[in-house]
């Protein structure tokens, strides 16, 4: 937990750089362009797609009261909407940053924290494209297998959530470590601190709700990445070999 604490610390120091700071606006300008074009054309047809459902879930819900529940299917159907919106902004400004925004955020860190780190090249920008396209699959693959919990209350705010954490540390691990690391190096780490990972991607995504700063805080928690991967990849390289002998 103090190398988490430790890297959102050190990730606030970094986005206080112009460059960075232009980086938290313009792949959220796009997302949104994109998804508010998409709400605006299509939020009729959206609404009254999601209300058919919900109307036919209320009412199968209370079959033994008569009532119309169109209405209330309506006023749902919007808010869910809404509710989505706001992650997939998230998501898409996320994929944006990581395939043309997260090798300049390395650049950034690596030069003023890493400057003796050796570059290895174990990604690609083939490989990010991929790894994003991969996270994309497994997201929709969670969201369907969970989806018969999602009628359940106590749960179905807390699903997309988590599985949204699990697409945050995918797409942002790769990136982090694409430039300095080797692929058995990269593989090696993620398996070492899958939870970790984890955790500092299910808080991006609870931080997404957050109005307004959730927006922005992608650039922040990629920073945060960055700095606790490399942080965790310039360790190993510097920590002796076992059996190697040790000069005194």
């Amino acid at each position: 937990m103090n190398r988490i604490l430790a890297s959102i610390a050190f990730a606030f120091f970094s986005l206080l750089h112009p460059r960075m700071l232009w980086l938290m606006l313009w792949p959220v300008l796009v997302a949104l362009a994109i998804w508010g074009t998409l709400v605006f054309v299509f939020w009729t047809q959206a609404a009254l797609w999601f209300a058919g459902l919900l109307r036919q879930w209320i009412e199968t819900a209370t079959v033994f009261v008569t009532w119309d529940a169109s209405a209330a299917a309506l006023i749902g159907a919007k808010v869910i909407i809404v509710l989505l919106l706001v992650p997939l902004v998230q998501l898409t400004a996320l994929l944006i940053l990581g395939v043309f925004g997260l090798p300049a955020m390395v650049e950034h860190v690596a030069s003023r924290r890493f400057v003796q780190l050796a570059r290895r090249q174990g990604g690609s920008f083939s490989g990010s494209i991929w790894n994003s396209v991969a996270a994309l699959a497994g997201m929709v693959v969670l969201g369907l297998v969970s989806l018969p919990l999602w009628v359940v209350p106590p749960l179905w705010p807390v699903i997309p959530v988590a599985i949204l954490g699990w697409v945050n540390q995918k797409v942002l691990r790769y990136d982090a470590l694409a430039e300095h690391a080797t692929a058995d190096e990269m593989r090696a780490i993620f398996a070492s601190n899958r939870g970790l990972l984890y955790l500092l991607g299910f808080v991006l995504a609870l931080v997404a709700y957050v109005p307004l700063i959730g927006f922005f805080a992608p650039v922040l928690f990629g920073l945060a990445f960055i700095h606790f991967l490399l942080a965790d990849l310039d360790a190993r390289r510097q920590a002796p070999i076992e059996g190697e002998a040790v000069r005194l």
